[in-house]
């Protein structure tokens, strides 16, 4: 079991955001990590019809089959190793495992054109 399935089956056992996990996620992750916590402690990953959307604080980014339309994860990141993800990826992996998504029952295309 890697680092990442590691602190993703602690996530699923416990069904909640434990100490454990979190120290597990910051700790491979790093800031990106922390940023992701902050995000799914404040309802900030979003769940669409068509989409999932993480706000950030200045701009919304769309998470899609384990990708995001950040240029963190367009520059700096390997798609390919489950250890390098943005913060808004991990942010979706994690509200999943403990139940955080705010779910709307809309079509984020639609709701896009009012942002």
């Amino acid at each position: 079991m890697t680092s990442v399935e590691g602190w993703q089956a602690t996530l699923e056992a416990e069904g909640h955001l434990a100490s454990e996990a979190a120290s597990a996620i910051v700790s491979l992750h790093g800031d990106r990590g922390a940023r992701a916590i902050e995000a799914v402690s404040e309802e900030r990953v979003k769940e669409y019809r068509d989409f999932t959307v993480v706000v950030g604080h200045s701009e919304e980014h769309v998470v899609e089959n384990g990708g995001c339309t950040c240029k963190d994860s367009e520059y700096n990141l390997d798609r390919e190793d489950p250890s390098q993800r943005c913060w808004h990826v991990l942010a979706v992996e994690i509200a999943r495992r403990i139940d955080r998504v705010d779910h709307h029952d809309m079509w984020y295309s639609d709701v896009r054109e009012f942002l």
